[in-house]
This record gives structure tokens, C-alpha cells and sequence, in this order.
């Protein structure tokens, strides 16, 4: 049975999402906190499958993984609960797992899902408190502290050209036989604006409490999937053309030449969450899955 988890988690205690021997990674408790449960000897009976693996110090509010168990070994965890298997391994799960990682749902996966080959889109959003500003210390773990005001103006200029299918090689690493080819459907900056959390006439006027994002710069960005680094490089080329320290010519040479040079290494993590992933209709996830399987071309 093939079971999808629907997961967040506060990447700044984190060596990333993906199991590396002796450091602290969101797979390797996920995988513990299922094995525990599940009663099974040897935790390498049980391997999740990610939808978007997170560098190290990167959040998620909206990831996805997909776990496959027997029907026997889930309702070993039922015990005396009035469930079933699956509500039973989502109560025992959220029991177990550090506060860090927060299950928001467990169901059984249709046929055909592949939470990473299946879906079609992911939204990352990254955060800056720009302009010199005092972080709000509950956000440090999320935001990132930049002390020019940034031009958004010429940001988004950059973005633009990030917009359709390209090689992001000047940003990004591939996988081993991978590559660096991927397809951008949205890219943009904005400043969130100085809003109340109460709205209302003069009488709220001294008990005015803003909302928590209020003043800081977002840079969404959808793509089809995205490439090692390629988000935080992308993050950090568009910041050194918002300081002035890089001309839009360069960010369009980068664009044009899928080079890797120092210039566009990545940005801080701190302020990059996974927001969102989409997958399409059911009836529609094998053959998703068996596309985005093909090695990607420029054609």
C-alpha cells in the first residue's frame, strides 16, 4: 500500500531532507519515527520518497513524501484505537516526531502516485528584511537580513529572464546523469505591504498589530522541478542586481552561458521554504510520473 504524507518542517536544525550517516536530517527522523511505530527491526525496511529534497537549513510548510507498507505492517500499529491503519499511523506519527516536523495529513496515495516524478509544479518563496531593518526575532529562523534597500524594480527584470524552459547551469548542479534543464512558470518579487491584523474604523486605531510578513521583499518562484542550489543562486544573482553590485547584462550572460562561477553561488538558506507542491488529476499521475522520468532537452 503506498501511502502519501503531506509534511512541515523547520529546516534550520536540520543537515537537509535526504539520510546522511551521523547528522540530523528530516528523512532520517521521518524514517526512525516510522520504523519505531511500525515495530520493524531494521529501518531500511521503510524508505520515503520525497517530493523536493531541501538543502540544509531550508523549511517546508508544504512537502511531500510517499511511504510504501504492506497492509499488515500498517494495522500492527492500530493497537487498541478506533481506527483504521492509516488515521492510527498518522496519530502515532505526530506523537512521536519532534516538534520540528509537523504531519498535516497521511492518505492512501492513488494509483500511479510518485511524489517526486508525479508532480507538476513546486513554489519556493524566499524572505529578505531589507534596508538595514531589525529582523523581527521571532522570523530570524526564516528570513534573511540584507542592509541595502533592494531595487525590485530591476529584480524583476532578472526574474523575467528566468521565465520558460532553460539550462540553469550558471545556478544550479545536476545529479549524477542529470541536468540542469528546467522549466520556470512563474518568478517574481514583491514587498509585502504593512498591513493590520485587525481592520477597522478609529476605535482600533491605538491597538493597531501589523501582520508578521509586513514589510519584507518575497521572491516566489514556480518551476516544473528545480535543480541542486539553483533556487538560492538564482536568489543571490537577482539580490547582487538589486544592490547595484551586478549589471542586468550579466544576469542575461549568466542565463545565456550555463556556466558555474563563484559569482552566483547561493544565498543564505535561512530564508527559503518549500510552500507548495501540485500534482495533477488521478487519472493523469503514471503518465506524469513517466515523463518527467525522461532526461530533459532544451527541445
Amino acid at each position: 500500500m503506498r501511502l502519501r504524507i503531506d509534511l512541515s518542517y523547520d529546516g534550520g536544525g536540520y543537515h537537509g531532507w535526504a539520510r546522511q550517516p551521523d547528522l540530523r536530517t528530516v528523512q532520517g527522523e521521518l524514517e526512525h519515527a516510522l520504523a519505531t511505530i511500525l515495530r520493524l527491526a531494521d529501518e531500511r525496511e521503510v524508505r520515503v520518497t520525497v517530493a523536493g529534497r531541501t538543502d540544509t537549513g531550508v523549511h517546508a510548510l508544504g512537502q511531500v513524501c510517499h511511504v510504501d507498507i504492506s497492509p499488515e505492517v500498517l494495522d500492527s500499529c492500530i493497537g487498541h484505537m478506533q481506527a483504521n491503519g492509516v488515521e492510527a499511523l498518522e496519530r502515532r506519527l505526530k506523537h512521536v516526531l519532534p516538534d520540528d516536523i509537523v504531519i498535516r495529513s497521511i492518505s492512501r496515495a492513488p494509483d500511479g502516485f510518485d511524489a517526486r516524478f508525479s508532480a507538476l509544479e513546486r513554489t519556493y518563496v524566499y524572505r529578505i528584511c531589507d534596508e538595514g531593518r531589525p529582523v523581527d526575532p521571532r522570523m530570524r529562523g526564516f528570513v534573511t537580513a540584507i542592509p541595502d534597500r533592494l531595487d525590485l524594480g530591476l529584480m524583476n527584470e532578472a526574474a523575467r529572464m528566468t521565465i520558460g524552459l532553460h539550462d540553469f547551469g550558471s545556478f544550479a548542479t545536476p545529479n549524477p546523469g542529470g541536468t540542469t534543464i528546467r522549466e520556470v512558470k512563474r518568478a517574481h518579487w514583491g514587498r509585502i505591504p504593512d498591513a493590520p491584523l485587525v481592520s477597522g474604523d478609529s476605535d482600533t486605531a491605538g491597538y493597531r498589530v501589523s501582520v508578521l510578513e509586513s514589510g519584507l521583499v518575497c521572491f516566489t518562484i514556480v518551476a516544473d522541478a528545480f535543480a541542486h542550489n539553483m533556487v538560492r543562486s538564482l536568489v543571490n544573482a537577482c539580490v547582487q542586481v538589486g544592490r547595484g553590485r551586478k549589471s542586468l547584462d550579466w544576469f542575461a550572460h549568466k542565463m545565456a552561458e550555463p556556466v558555474r562561477e563563484g559569482s552566483t553561488g547561493p544565498i543564505d538558506a535561512r530564508g527559503l521554504t518549500l510552500e507548495h507542491v501540485s500534482y495533477p488529476p488521478d487519472d493523469e499521475l503514471a503518465a506524469r510520473a513517466e515523463a518527467i522520468r525522461a532526461k530533459r532537452t532544451l527541445e
